[in-house]
């Protein structure tokens, strides 16, 4: 039995690949589906489609994929992504998704950060709900068959293992705390570490980082915990951040300062070919600058046609106007960047095969695919084929061990809230560390304060090495690269074009850097 571990994006594609095989496996989740992280993807998917006749080609979204990660991804992962996704997309699109489409009935492409080519197929500005939507129908088709065994409402609470394999987990039924050992094999697709930075993540609170945490205390291996994304045009609502979608520079919105009352579109000047459309750790750096030196930054979408608004934004022109007493047809939105996406995450091989035999990690809690900065639109392409992959790599392990689920009856440590207030003096302490821009002795700062918290339950002490982890990470990255940027060392050197990997052993947390794998010559696997 395979052990599914989240429901969202990549939860989801790796119980349909299975499913679809004729494999059994149990779905686990806090919430249902549709209440997943992936709900909140807005702008689009990656697909080099070329219906726009642009010339783009899968090699082209290899390329600026691995150029926009600044080299520190997997060639060979990136390869088969890149080389499937037109399949990806083709088959969600089968599945029902609404994308958006031209006149001749194929999928209308936008523009996105780092990409040259219009790449990102997307249905309005909430893509992300209608790539789920269709997942979760078609996943209930199975369920109905017996091949996917739904457990919602059940949270994580720690992996079986002898600390070299993975036997199964541990799970608690929030509706009965009662405790189940699952034996078999586990995919992890639980999401980022939003948890970890309250009141600055786009990104759902209730996913708190703490299952990420327990798995890093058992031993497995993390890395590039230091790539963490600021998506740049975000906006404060009461307790995180409100996503202004790439989708609307992409769709013509221009970021701009007020001089002399006049607006001044500084992504424009200084970087003439993609201006507003550089990869977000630019774009993001130069808003940060910008505010510190020049005050307020704005979104201004003024000049977005109407038809665009209708036809492409209106879901986002509704969400903006929702919050604030601004219509961004008339008005331009003060923004600054908000905390988005983790590159970082459980280490994994192109196969999805984590440190642990036993255990395989997809979707956003995964490090792969998109090594220090992660491109707009592909996310959800990475969510969905990593679960497919997953999927498949753990399903050589499907016949094998026992498929037990049991009650346990003893005490588990884990299983207590976290105090109040303990995620947010967390949050701020790596906020401190691991901004925009970084320093070694911010970094150290925030370390020494980190060492000086006192925890008083097991998941306050899990989520102390984890963030340890990120900080220690940071610190040993004597460079600049993608989302990492230093003040103290601005260059990006050949010496450090490695993986940052993490791992708790003995009690102490360990940082190596690890070389990429060459690249192939041959064809990535395509779905």
């Amino acid at each position: 039995m395979i052990n599914i571990l989240g429901a969202g994006l990549a939860g989801l594609s790796a119980a349909l690949t299975l499913a679809e095989a004729g494999i059994k496996c149990r779905l686990i989740s806090a919430q249902n589906s549709e209440r997943a992280q992936s709900v909140l993807a807005e702008g689009g998917i990656n697909a080099a489609l070329d219906t726009m006749g642009e010339g783009d080609t899968t090699e082209l979204h290899f390329e600026e994929t691995m150029k926009g990660g600044a080299y520190l991804a997997d060639p060979n992962a990136v390869r088969a992504l890149t080389d499937s996704a037109p399949a990806v997309v083709t088959k969600l699109a089968g599945l029902g998704v609404p994308f958006n489409r031209n006149p001749d009935g194929s999928l209308t492409l936008r523009s996105f950060g780092g990409q040259k080519k219009k790449r990102t197929a997307f249905a309005q500005s909430s893509t992300g709900k209608m790539i789920m939507t269709a997942l979760t129908d078609e996943v209930r088709k199975y369920e109905a068959k017996g091949l996917v065994i739904r457990l919602p409402h059940h949270t994580f609470m720690r992996l079986l293992t002898d600390g070299v394999q993975c036997s199964g987990v541990r799970i608690k039924d929030t509706y009965t705390g009662t405790f189940y050992d699952l034996s078999g094999v586990v995919i992890a697709a639980l999401g980022g570490l939003n948890g970890f930075f309250p009141h600055m993540t786009t990104g759902t609170v209730t996913n708190s980082g703490t299952a990420a945490a327990v798995i890093f205390a058992q031993g497995v291996k993390f890395a590039n915990l230091e790539m963490i994304q600021y998506h740049p045009t975000t906006v404060g609502i009461p307790g995180k951040r409100c996503l202004i979608s790439e989708a609307a520079r992409g769709e013509g919105g221009r970021l701009c300062v007020m001089k002399d009352g006049y607006p001044m579109y500084f992504m424009e000047m200084k970087y003439p070919e993609l201006g507003n459309l550089m990869p977000r750790d630019v774009v993001s750096r130069e808003i940060f600058f910008a505010r510190r030196d020049q005050g307020d930054v704005f979104l201004d979408m003024t000049g977005i046609p109407e038809d665009t608004w209708k036809n492409k934004l209106s879901d986002l022109r509704e969400e903006i106007m929702h919050y604030f007493p601004l219509d961004p047809k008339k008005d331009p939105v003060p923004v600054e960047p908000g905390i988005h996406y983790f590159m970082g995450g459980v280490y994994v091989n192109a196969n999805h095969e984590a440190s642990m035999r036993g255990l395989y990690a997809a979707g956003e809690c995964a490090c792969q695919y998109h090594g220090a900065n992660r491109l707009g639109g592909n996310s959800m392409l990475g969510a969905v084929f990593g679960g497919m992959t997953a999927a498949k790599s753990a399903s050589v392990y499907a016949g094998s061990g026992s498929e037990d689920m049991s009650v346990y009856s003893g005490e588990e440590p884990l299983d207590c809230e976290l105090p109040a207030g303990s995620d947010e003096r967390l949050g701020n302490i790596l906020l401190n560390g691991l901004g925009i821009v970084r320093n070694g002795n911010t970094m150290k700062s925030a370390l020494d304060r980190l060492n000086e918290v006192q925890c008083a339950t097991a998941p306050e002490k899990v989520r102390k090495e984890l963030g340890r982890a990120m900080l220690l990470s940071a610190l040993g990255r004597m460079e600049s690269r993608g989302a990492h940027y230093r003040e103290d060392c601005p260059d990006t050197l050949d010496a450090f074009a490695d993986t940052t990997v993490t791992q708790l052993a003995g009690g102490t947390v360990r940082v190596t850097f690890e070389k990429i794998p060459e690249r192939n010559t041959g064809n990535g696997n395509n779905v």
